[in-house]
């Protein structure tokens, strides 16, 4: 019976995470809560199910905005390689140190997000590339090191850290700072994943058809993010963002 409450979920899990990012916090808890009890306690196998459904999600959300959304290949794919190799360093380092510890800190670049979206009725309300195209690759290299090994230590809000990122540092609007963040995204999801794999931490019972739900949640998203443009990518990303501030908020009131 674990099977439809997993699958329902990262279907809603596809969908957020191919708009604005945060498919994690749907998806890892759903994975805790419903797996049986001796696997969900183990943290590693958890994290490297939950990777195998986010990347072919992520892959379809991918396809969509490149089709349809002008990216900045040139910044990008550097971005994405280096936040691949990170993203490996992440994962491993889950064996070695407790990724709940972050959780305080999340909280508080969570909330300050939130609130500067809120306040800025403009953010990301236009497409203004802020740098030359070799301070953007250079840029794009920074942000793909240490978002790569955020997600692939921890994960959870990596996509909404990263549009914020695109939109407030590299000047994006909402929608190709949405699909940039695919790209970052994709690249740390697979570096993960090939950890996890080698290493059997993945349960492909359950993340075969967590992925085929998660990819149909993932083509509803982004085609629905593409129609809408701008102004429901940016209502969507606050949604999410208040969201996970309420959950990291929960998480840290029950561990007193």
């Amino acid at each position: 019976m674990e099977f439809i409450p997993l699958c329902l979920l990262a279907f809603l899990a596809g969908f957020v995470d191919s708009v604005v990012g945060g498919g994690g916090l749907i998806q890892l808890p759903a994975l805790f809560i419903f797996l049986p009890h001796p696997l969900a306690g183990q943290v590693a196998t958890v994290f490297g199910t939950n990777k195998l459904s986010s990347i072919c999600g992520t892959s379809i959300a991918v396809v969509q905005y490149s089709r349809r959304v002008q990216l900045h290949w040139g910044s990008l794919l550097p971005a994405a390689a280096t936040a691949f190799v990170f993203s490996f360093l992440g994962a491993r380092a889950v064996s070695l140190l407790r990724p709940d510890l972050l959780k305080p800190l999340i909280l508080a670049l969570m909330v300050a997000v939130a609130i500067y979206t809120f306040v800025r009725k403009d953010f990301g309300g236009r497409h203004a590339p802020q740098f030359a195209a070799r301070r953007e690759q250079a840029f794009g290299a920074l942000v793909g090191a240490a978002i790569g090994f955020y997600d692939g230590f921890f994960g959870p809000g990596t996509g909404s850290f990263l549009i914020f990122i695109f939109i407030g540092f590299f000047g994006f609007d909402f929608l190709t700072a949405s699909a940039s963040s695919k790209i970052i995204n994709w690249s740390t999801n697979l570096s993960a994943l090939i950890y996890f794999a080698a290493t059997g931490h993945v349960l492909y019972r359950y993340g075969l058809p967590m992925a085929l739900c998660n990819i149909l949640g993932a083509l509803l998203g982004a085609r629905l993010a593409i129609l809408k443009g701008n102004r429901f990518v940016r209502l969507f990303f606050l949604v999410v963002v208040s969201a996970m501030i309420l959950r990291f908020g929960w998480d840290l009131l029950a561990a007193k």
